[in-house]
């Protein structure tokens, strides 16, 4: 300890490596405070209950293993003579072990207690032997969506705190042990937290490691290695910080003798006695680690009233009476400190105190941090793959091969990689939107490149609903052998949305947002009770025509709980307009609607989705299908009486000196589709996810001005939801960006009603499912055009009624309005079909305001 230079510090704190990593001390922990019924696995007192009871039966024995300590065995034999040690929320059956999450926890000091948490865990699934990196934020949000995202995370700190606690409090009263260690300027302890949760019930400890640990076994893999890497670089950046603490010590001393806070009951000293020189160095200390946090989180002190009471259940039990100088006092003059931090720095924005993923209000905005870090980690993991293909590669005779793929998040792929397989199957749950894809080749010569030879050696890419192809191709480039060319393929299946099929007990949940993409922070996100007042109202059948295609609305779920997406019939999901109905036309209503029209369309691949799905529903068939990114005509729909027009804009793969204007679009587009009624029986569709804005609308007014077709119908189909994932090669936008976008879809919407234009808001319809997208590597398609069979989305529900009756009358009527609708699209005789539930209530939106004047239904 004497040799340590100026920027060194090590890595012990020998009381916490006995207390809390070892099972003697953390039995002797538990039995110490039993009342407090600390969150510890029972299995950790287990050698010590079979050696107090040597009637234990022999079976127990022989499953205790020297130094081979799993803190998942307990589950998996009868320990009646421990389960006294721990609460009784602890004790579950074999089956009920979920996931453990791995937290990374810095220790700065004992005494006081000082701890961090770091932003980053790792994910393990026992049974299914699968494990992946994660932030802690989308551990929570993801995994633990049955409650409170922030509460499911306070209580995982309270768990770790009550631990750290305990060793503290422990450390207070012991008399053995290296004393010197307590208040040791110089030491840290980076621990591993085993934490295990059972049914996604409280969380349990299961065990704690004296320093970075992802599995049991020593064979680290590549995501290990990066993922210790840049944990190691972290705590290396909170502990070594270059900022003086003195300006901001000066200034919250100022604010504590001010406030009368060191006066209080909470710290005793007396009249004109001065803070220690320790006390002092712990203060400044504490100050300089509150201005650098980066990627940890304060864990303790906390503000949190749960672990301000557990600080007086502690020392009450350890140490009744606070003496001046205690670690209770100091512990209360730090909390003390870190409150009027939070002051200062709220008042000058200064550094972030928490995470802000994790906010007081869950309705409030999120940060754009969880974008930023996903685009450095991918920039990381960039970094490290090409750091392990040039370590590995040789210059060697070898032909050319995919030594391993590389993924983030790790794919169990299917069959085992062999380098002689060239196809491999994949899948991911709903959650996972992108996945990291890289390679390892045979030698130095190889390259690989994803999809084609234009595409990087590695890359993140979206992954759409269902299938989702990804191409590898091997290349030698190597004089010799002249680009030889190898293709290795991945297909990833992503699984739809967690869905339950309708109970009798299901009511009525509605949301706008999803919470983990905020539009509006200051509106609730998330599943939320639907009243059946309201559900009545507007199942009665003299419920009106909605005067508007962007009327407000929601999306109805029939669920077992609003708390729980993973309780609703996700099949049955609706979108409902506040006060009114769209109308939904027959085939024959729809056909009679159209005959004699002219159909226009202009915009991309979004709007070409509801042209197909409007062939498709007009003909009973969709005979042909392709990538339209020109102008086409298609002169049979509706038996040759509604003849309809499509031109793709914009054509971004063009330079933009050579890129037509969207007014030379819109000209070519007139004079192709010619000859044009100057009345409604002439119908132009523009619409885009994200290029369009008003200046386009004005150009519409102009050109149709010029061209006598000012009576046409036109119909704005407004901006989408997209580009909103961190995907190689595409612009990707931030929290912000996207909340930006809505406020462009109100100012269109505007301009869209003072040109008498009418509009669909597929904005509004497409943010609160924004995970929903299918295949494309913007995110933002919601129709995708396959092979006509009947997809498992339209196996038609049957709906069981509720025994809420007006709520199970609601959902009948709407399934039966989506059979009538799918009836008109699902002809087995077709070659193709328009599949996506999102497209398909934008579509029959459009199609409700074309025929909005005439209509019978």
């Amino acid at each position: 300890m004497c040799l340590l230079g100026l920027h060194q510090k090590v890595n012990i704190l020998p009381e916490i490596q006995h207390q809390l990593c070892r099972k003697e001390g953390l039995c002797q922990i538990i039995r110490r405070f039993p009342e407090l019924r600390l969150p510890v696995s029972p299995s950790v007192c287990l050698d010590q209950s079979i050696q107090s009871k040597p009637s234990t039966s022999s079976h127990l024995l022989k499953a205790v293993k020297p130094h081979m300590w799993k803190p998942w065995d307990w589950r998996r034999e009868q320990l009646n003579q421990t389960t006294v040690l721990a609460p009784h929320d602890t004790i579950f059956r074999t089956e009920e072990l979920s996931v453990i999450l791995k937290a990374y926890v810095l220790v700065t000091s004992l005494s006081p207690l000082r701890a961090f948490i770091h932003s980053t865990g790792t994910v393990w699934n026992p049974p299914k032997k699968k494990r992946f990196t994660v932030k802690l934020q989308t551990f929570f949000e993801t995994f633990l969506t049955a409650s409170s995202p922030l509460q499911a995370f306070d209580n995982m700190k309270e768990a770790i705190s009550k631990l750290l606690l305990a060793a503290e409090a422990f450390s207070e009263t012991s008399t053995r042990g290296p004393k010197a260690f307590r208040g040791c300027r110089l030491c840290f302890q980076l621990l591993t937290f085993d934490i295990g949760y059972y049914s996604f019930r409280h969380p349990v400890v299961l065990q704690v490691h004296e320093h970075l640990h992802f599995h049991d076994d020593d064979n680290e893999d590549f995501e290990d290695q990066s993922t210790e890497e840049f944990l190691l670089q972290d705590t290396y950046n909170f502990l070594f910080s270059n900022e003086s603490s003195l300006p901001m010590f000066s200034e919250i001393f100022q604010g504590l003798y001010q406030s009368g806070v060191f006066k209080g009951e909470n710290y005793q000293k007396e009249p004109n006695q001065c803070l220690s020189l320790e006390e002092m160095h712990s203060i400044m200390t504490f100050i300089q680690e509150l201005g650098n946090l980066q990627q940890f989180q304060l864990l303790f002190p906390s503000t949190t009233p749960g672990i301000q009471s557990l600080i007086r259940e502690f020392y009450g039990i350890a140490s009744p009476i606070d003496q001046p100088g205690s670690a209770l006092t100091q512990s209360w003059s730090l909390l003390s400190v870190f409150e009027q931090f939070q002051l200062l720095n709220k008042k000058a924005q200064l550094h972030p105190l928490e995470w802000n993923s994790f906010t007081e209000d869950e309705n409030t905005e999120k940060s754009q941090v969880p974008l930023n870090a996903t685009e450095n980690k991918k920039a990381a993991i960039r970094q490290i793959m090409n750091e392990t293909k040039e370590v590995h590669c040789s210059n060697d005779d070898t032909q050319c091969y995919i030594k391993q793929i590389l993924t983030h998040p790790r794919l169990e792929l299917n069959p085992e990689f062999n380098p002689k397989i060239k196809d491999y199957y994949s899948e991911v749950p709903f959650d996972v939107v992108t996945v990291t894809i890289g390679a390892e080749t045979s030698k130095c010569q190889c390259k690989v490149y994803l999809h084609d030879r234009a595409r990087p050696s590695f890359a993140n890419y979206p992954l759409g609903l269902g299938m989702n192809k990804i191409s590898m191709l091997v290349v030698d480039e190597s004089p010799a052998q002249g680009e030889t060319l190898i293709t290795y393929k991945l297909t990833i299946y992503r699984e739809d949305r967690p869905s339950l099929p309708l109970f009798e007990d299901f009511t009525a949940c509605g949301f706008v947002q999803d919470c983990g993409l905020l539009i509006h922070p200051e509106e609730s996100c998330g599943l939320q009770p639907i009243s059946s007042d309201y559900i009545e109202a507007i199942s009665r059948p003299e419920l009106k025509i909605c005067p508007s295609g962007d009327t407000t609305g929601q999306w109805i779920v029939p669920c077992l709980s609003c708390s729980d997406a993973r309780t609703c019939d996700w099949r049955a999901v609706t979108w409902q307009p506040l006060d009114c109905r769209h109308a939904v036309l027959s085939r024959p209503e729809l056909r009679r609607c159209l005959r004699g029209r002219k159909i226009l369309f202009i915009g991309d691949s979004t709007n070409r989705g509801i042209m197909y799905y409007l062939i498709e529903r007009l003909n009973d068939t969709l005979q042909e299908w392709q990538k339209v990114h020109g102008t086409r005509s298609y002169p049979n729909v509706n038996g040759g009486k509604t003849p309809v027009s499509y031109s793709y804009y914009p054509q971004f793969w063009m330079s933009p000196a050579l890129r037509p204007t969207f007014e030379t679009a819109l000209e070519h587009l007139l004079q192709r589709s010619r000859p044009l009624e100057n009345t409604a029986q002439t119908v132009l569709v523009v619409g885009g996810v994200q290029w369009l804005n008003a200046n386009h609308l004005q150009i519409i007014h102009k050109v149709l001005k010029r061209e006598n077709l000012l009576n046409i119908l036109v119909i704005i189909k407004t901006l989408g939801i997209g580009f909103h994932l961190p995907v190689d090669g595409l612009h990707f936008l931030t929290q912000s960006e996207v909340q930006n976008l809505w406020k462009e879809n109100v100012i269109i919407l505007d301009a869209a009603k003072t040109y008498g234009y009418e509009v669909v808001d597929t904005f509004t319809i497409t943010m609160g499912r924004y995970k929903e997208f299918l295949q494309g590597t913007c995110g933002c398609h919601f129709h995708e055009v396959v092979k006509s069979e009947l997809p498992r989305e339209y196996h038609f529900i049957k709906v069981k009624q509720s025994r809420n009756h007006i709520v199970g009358k609601y959902f009948s009527n709407q399934s039966k309005l989506q059979q009538r609708q799918q009836d008109s699209v699902t002809n087995f005789q077709s070659p193709y079909h328009v599949r996506g539930p999102i497209n398909q209530v934008c579509s029959e939106i459009l199609l409700s305001r074309i025929c909005a004047g005439g209509r019978t239904a």
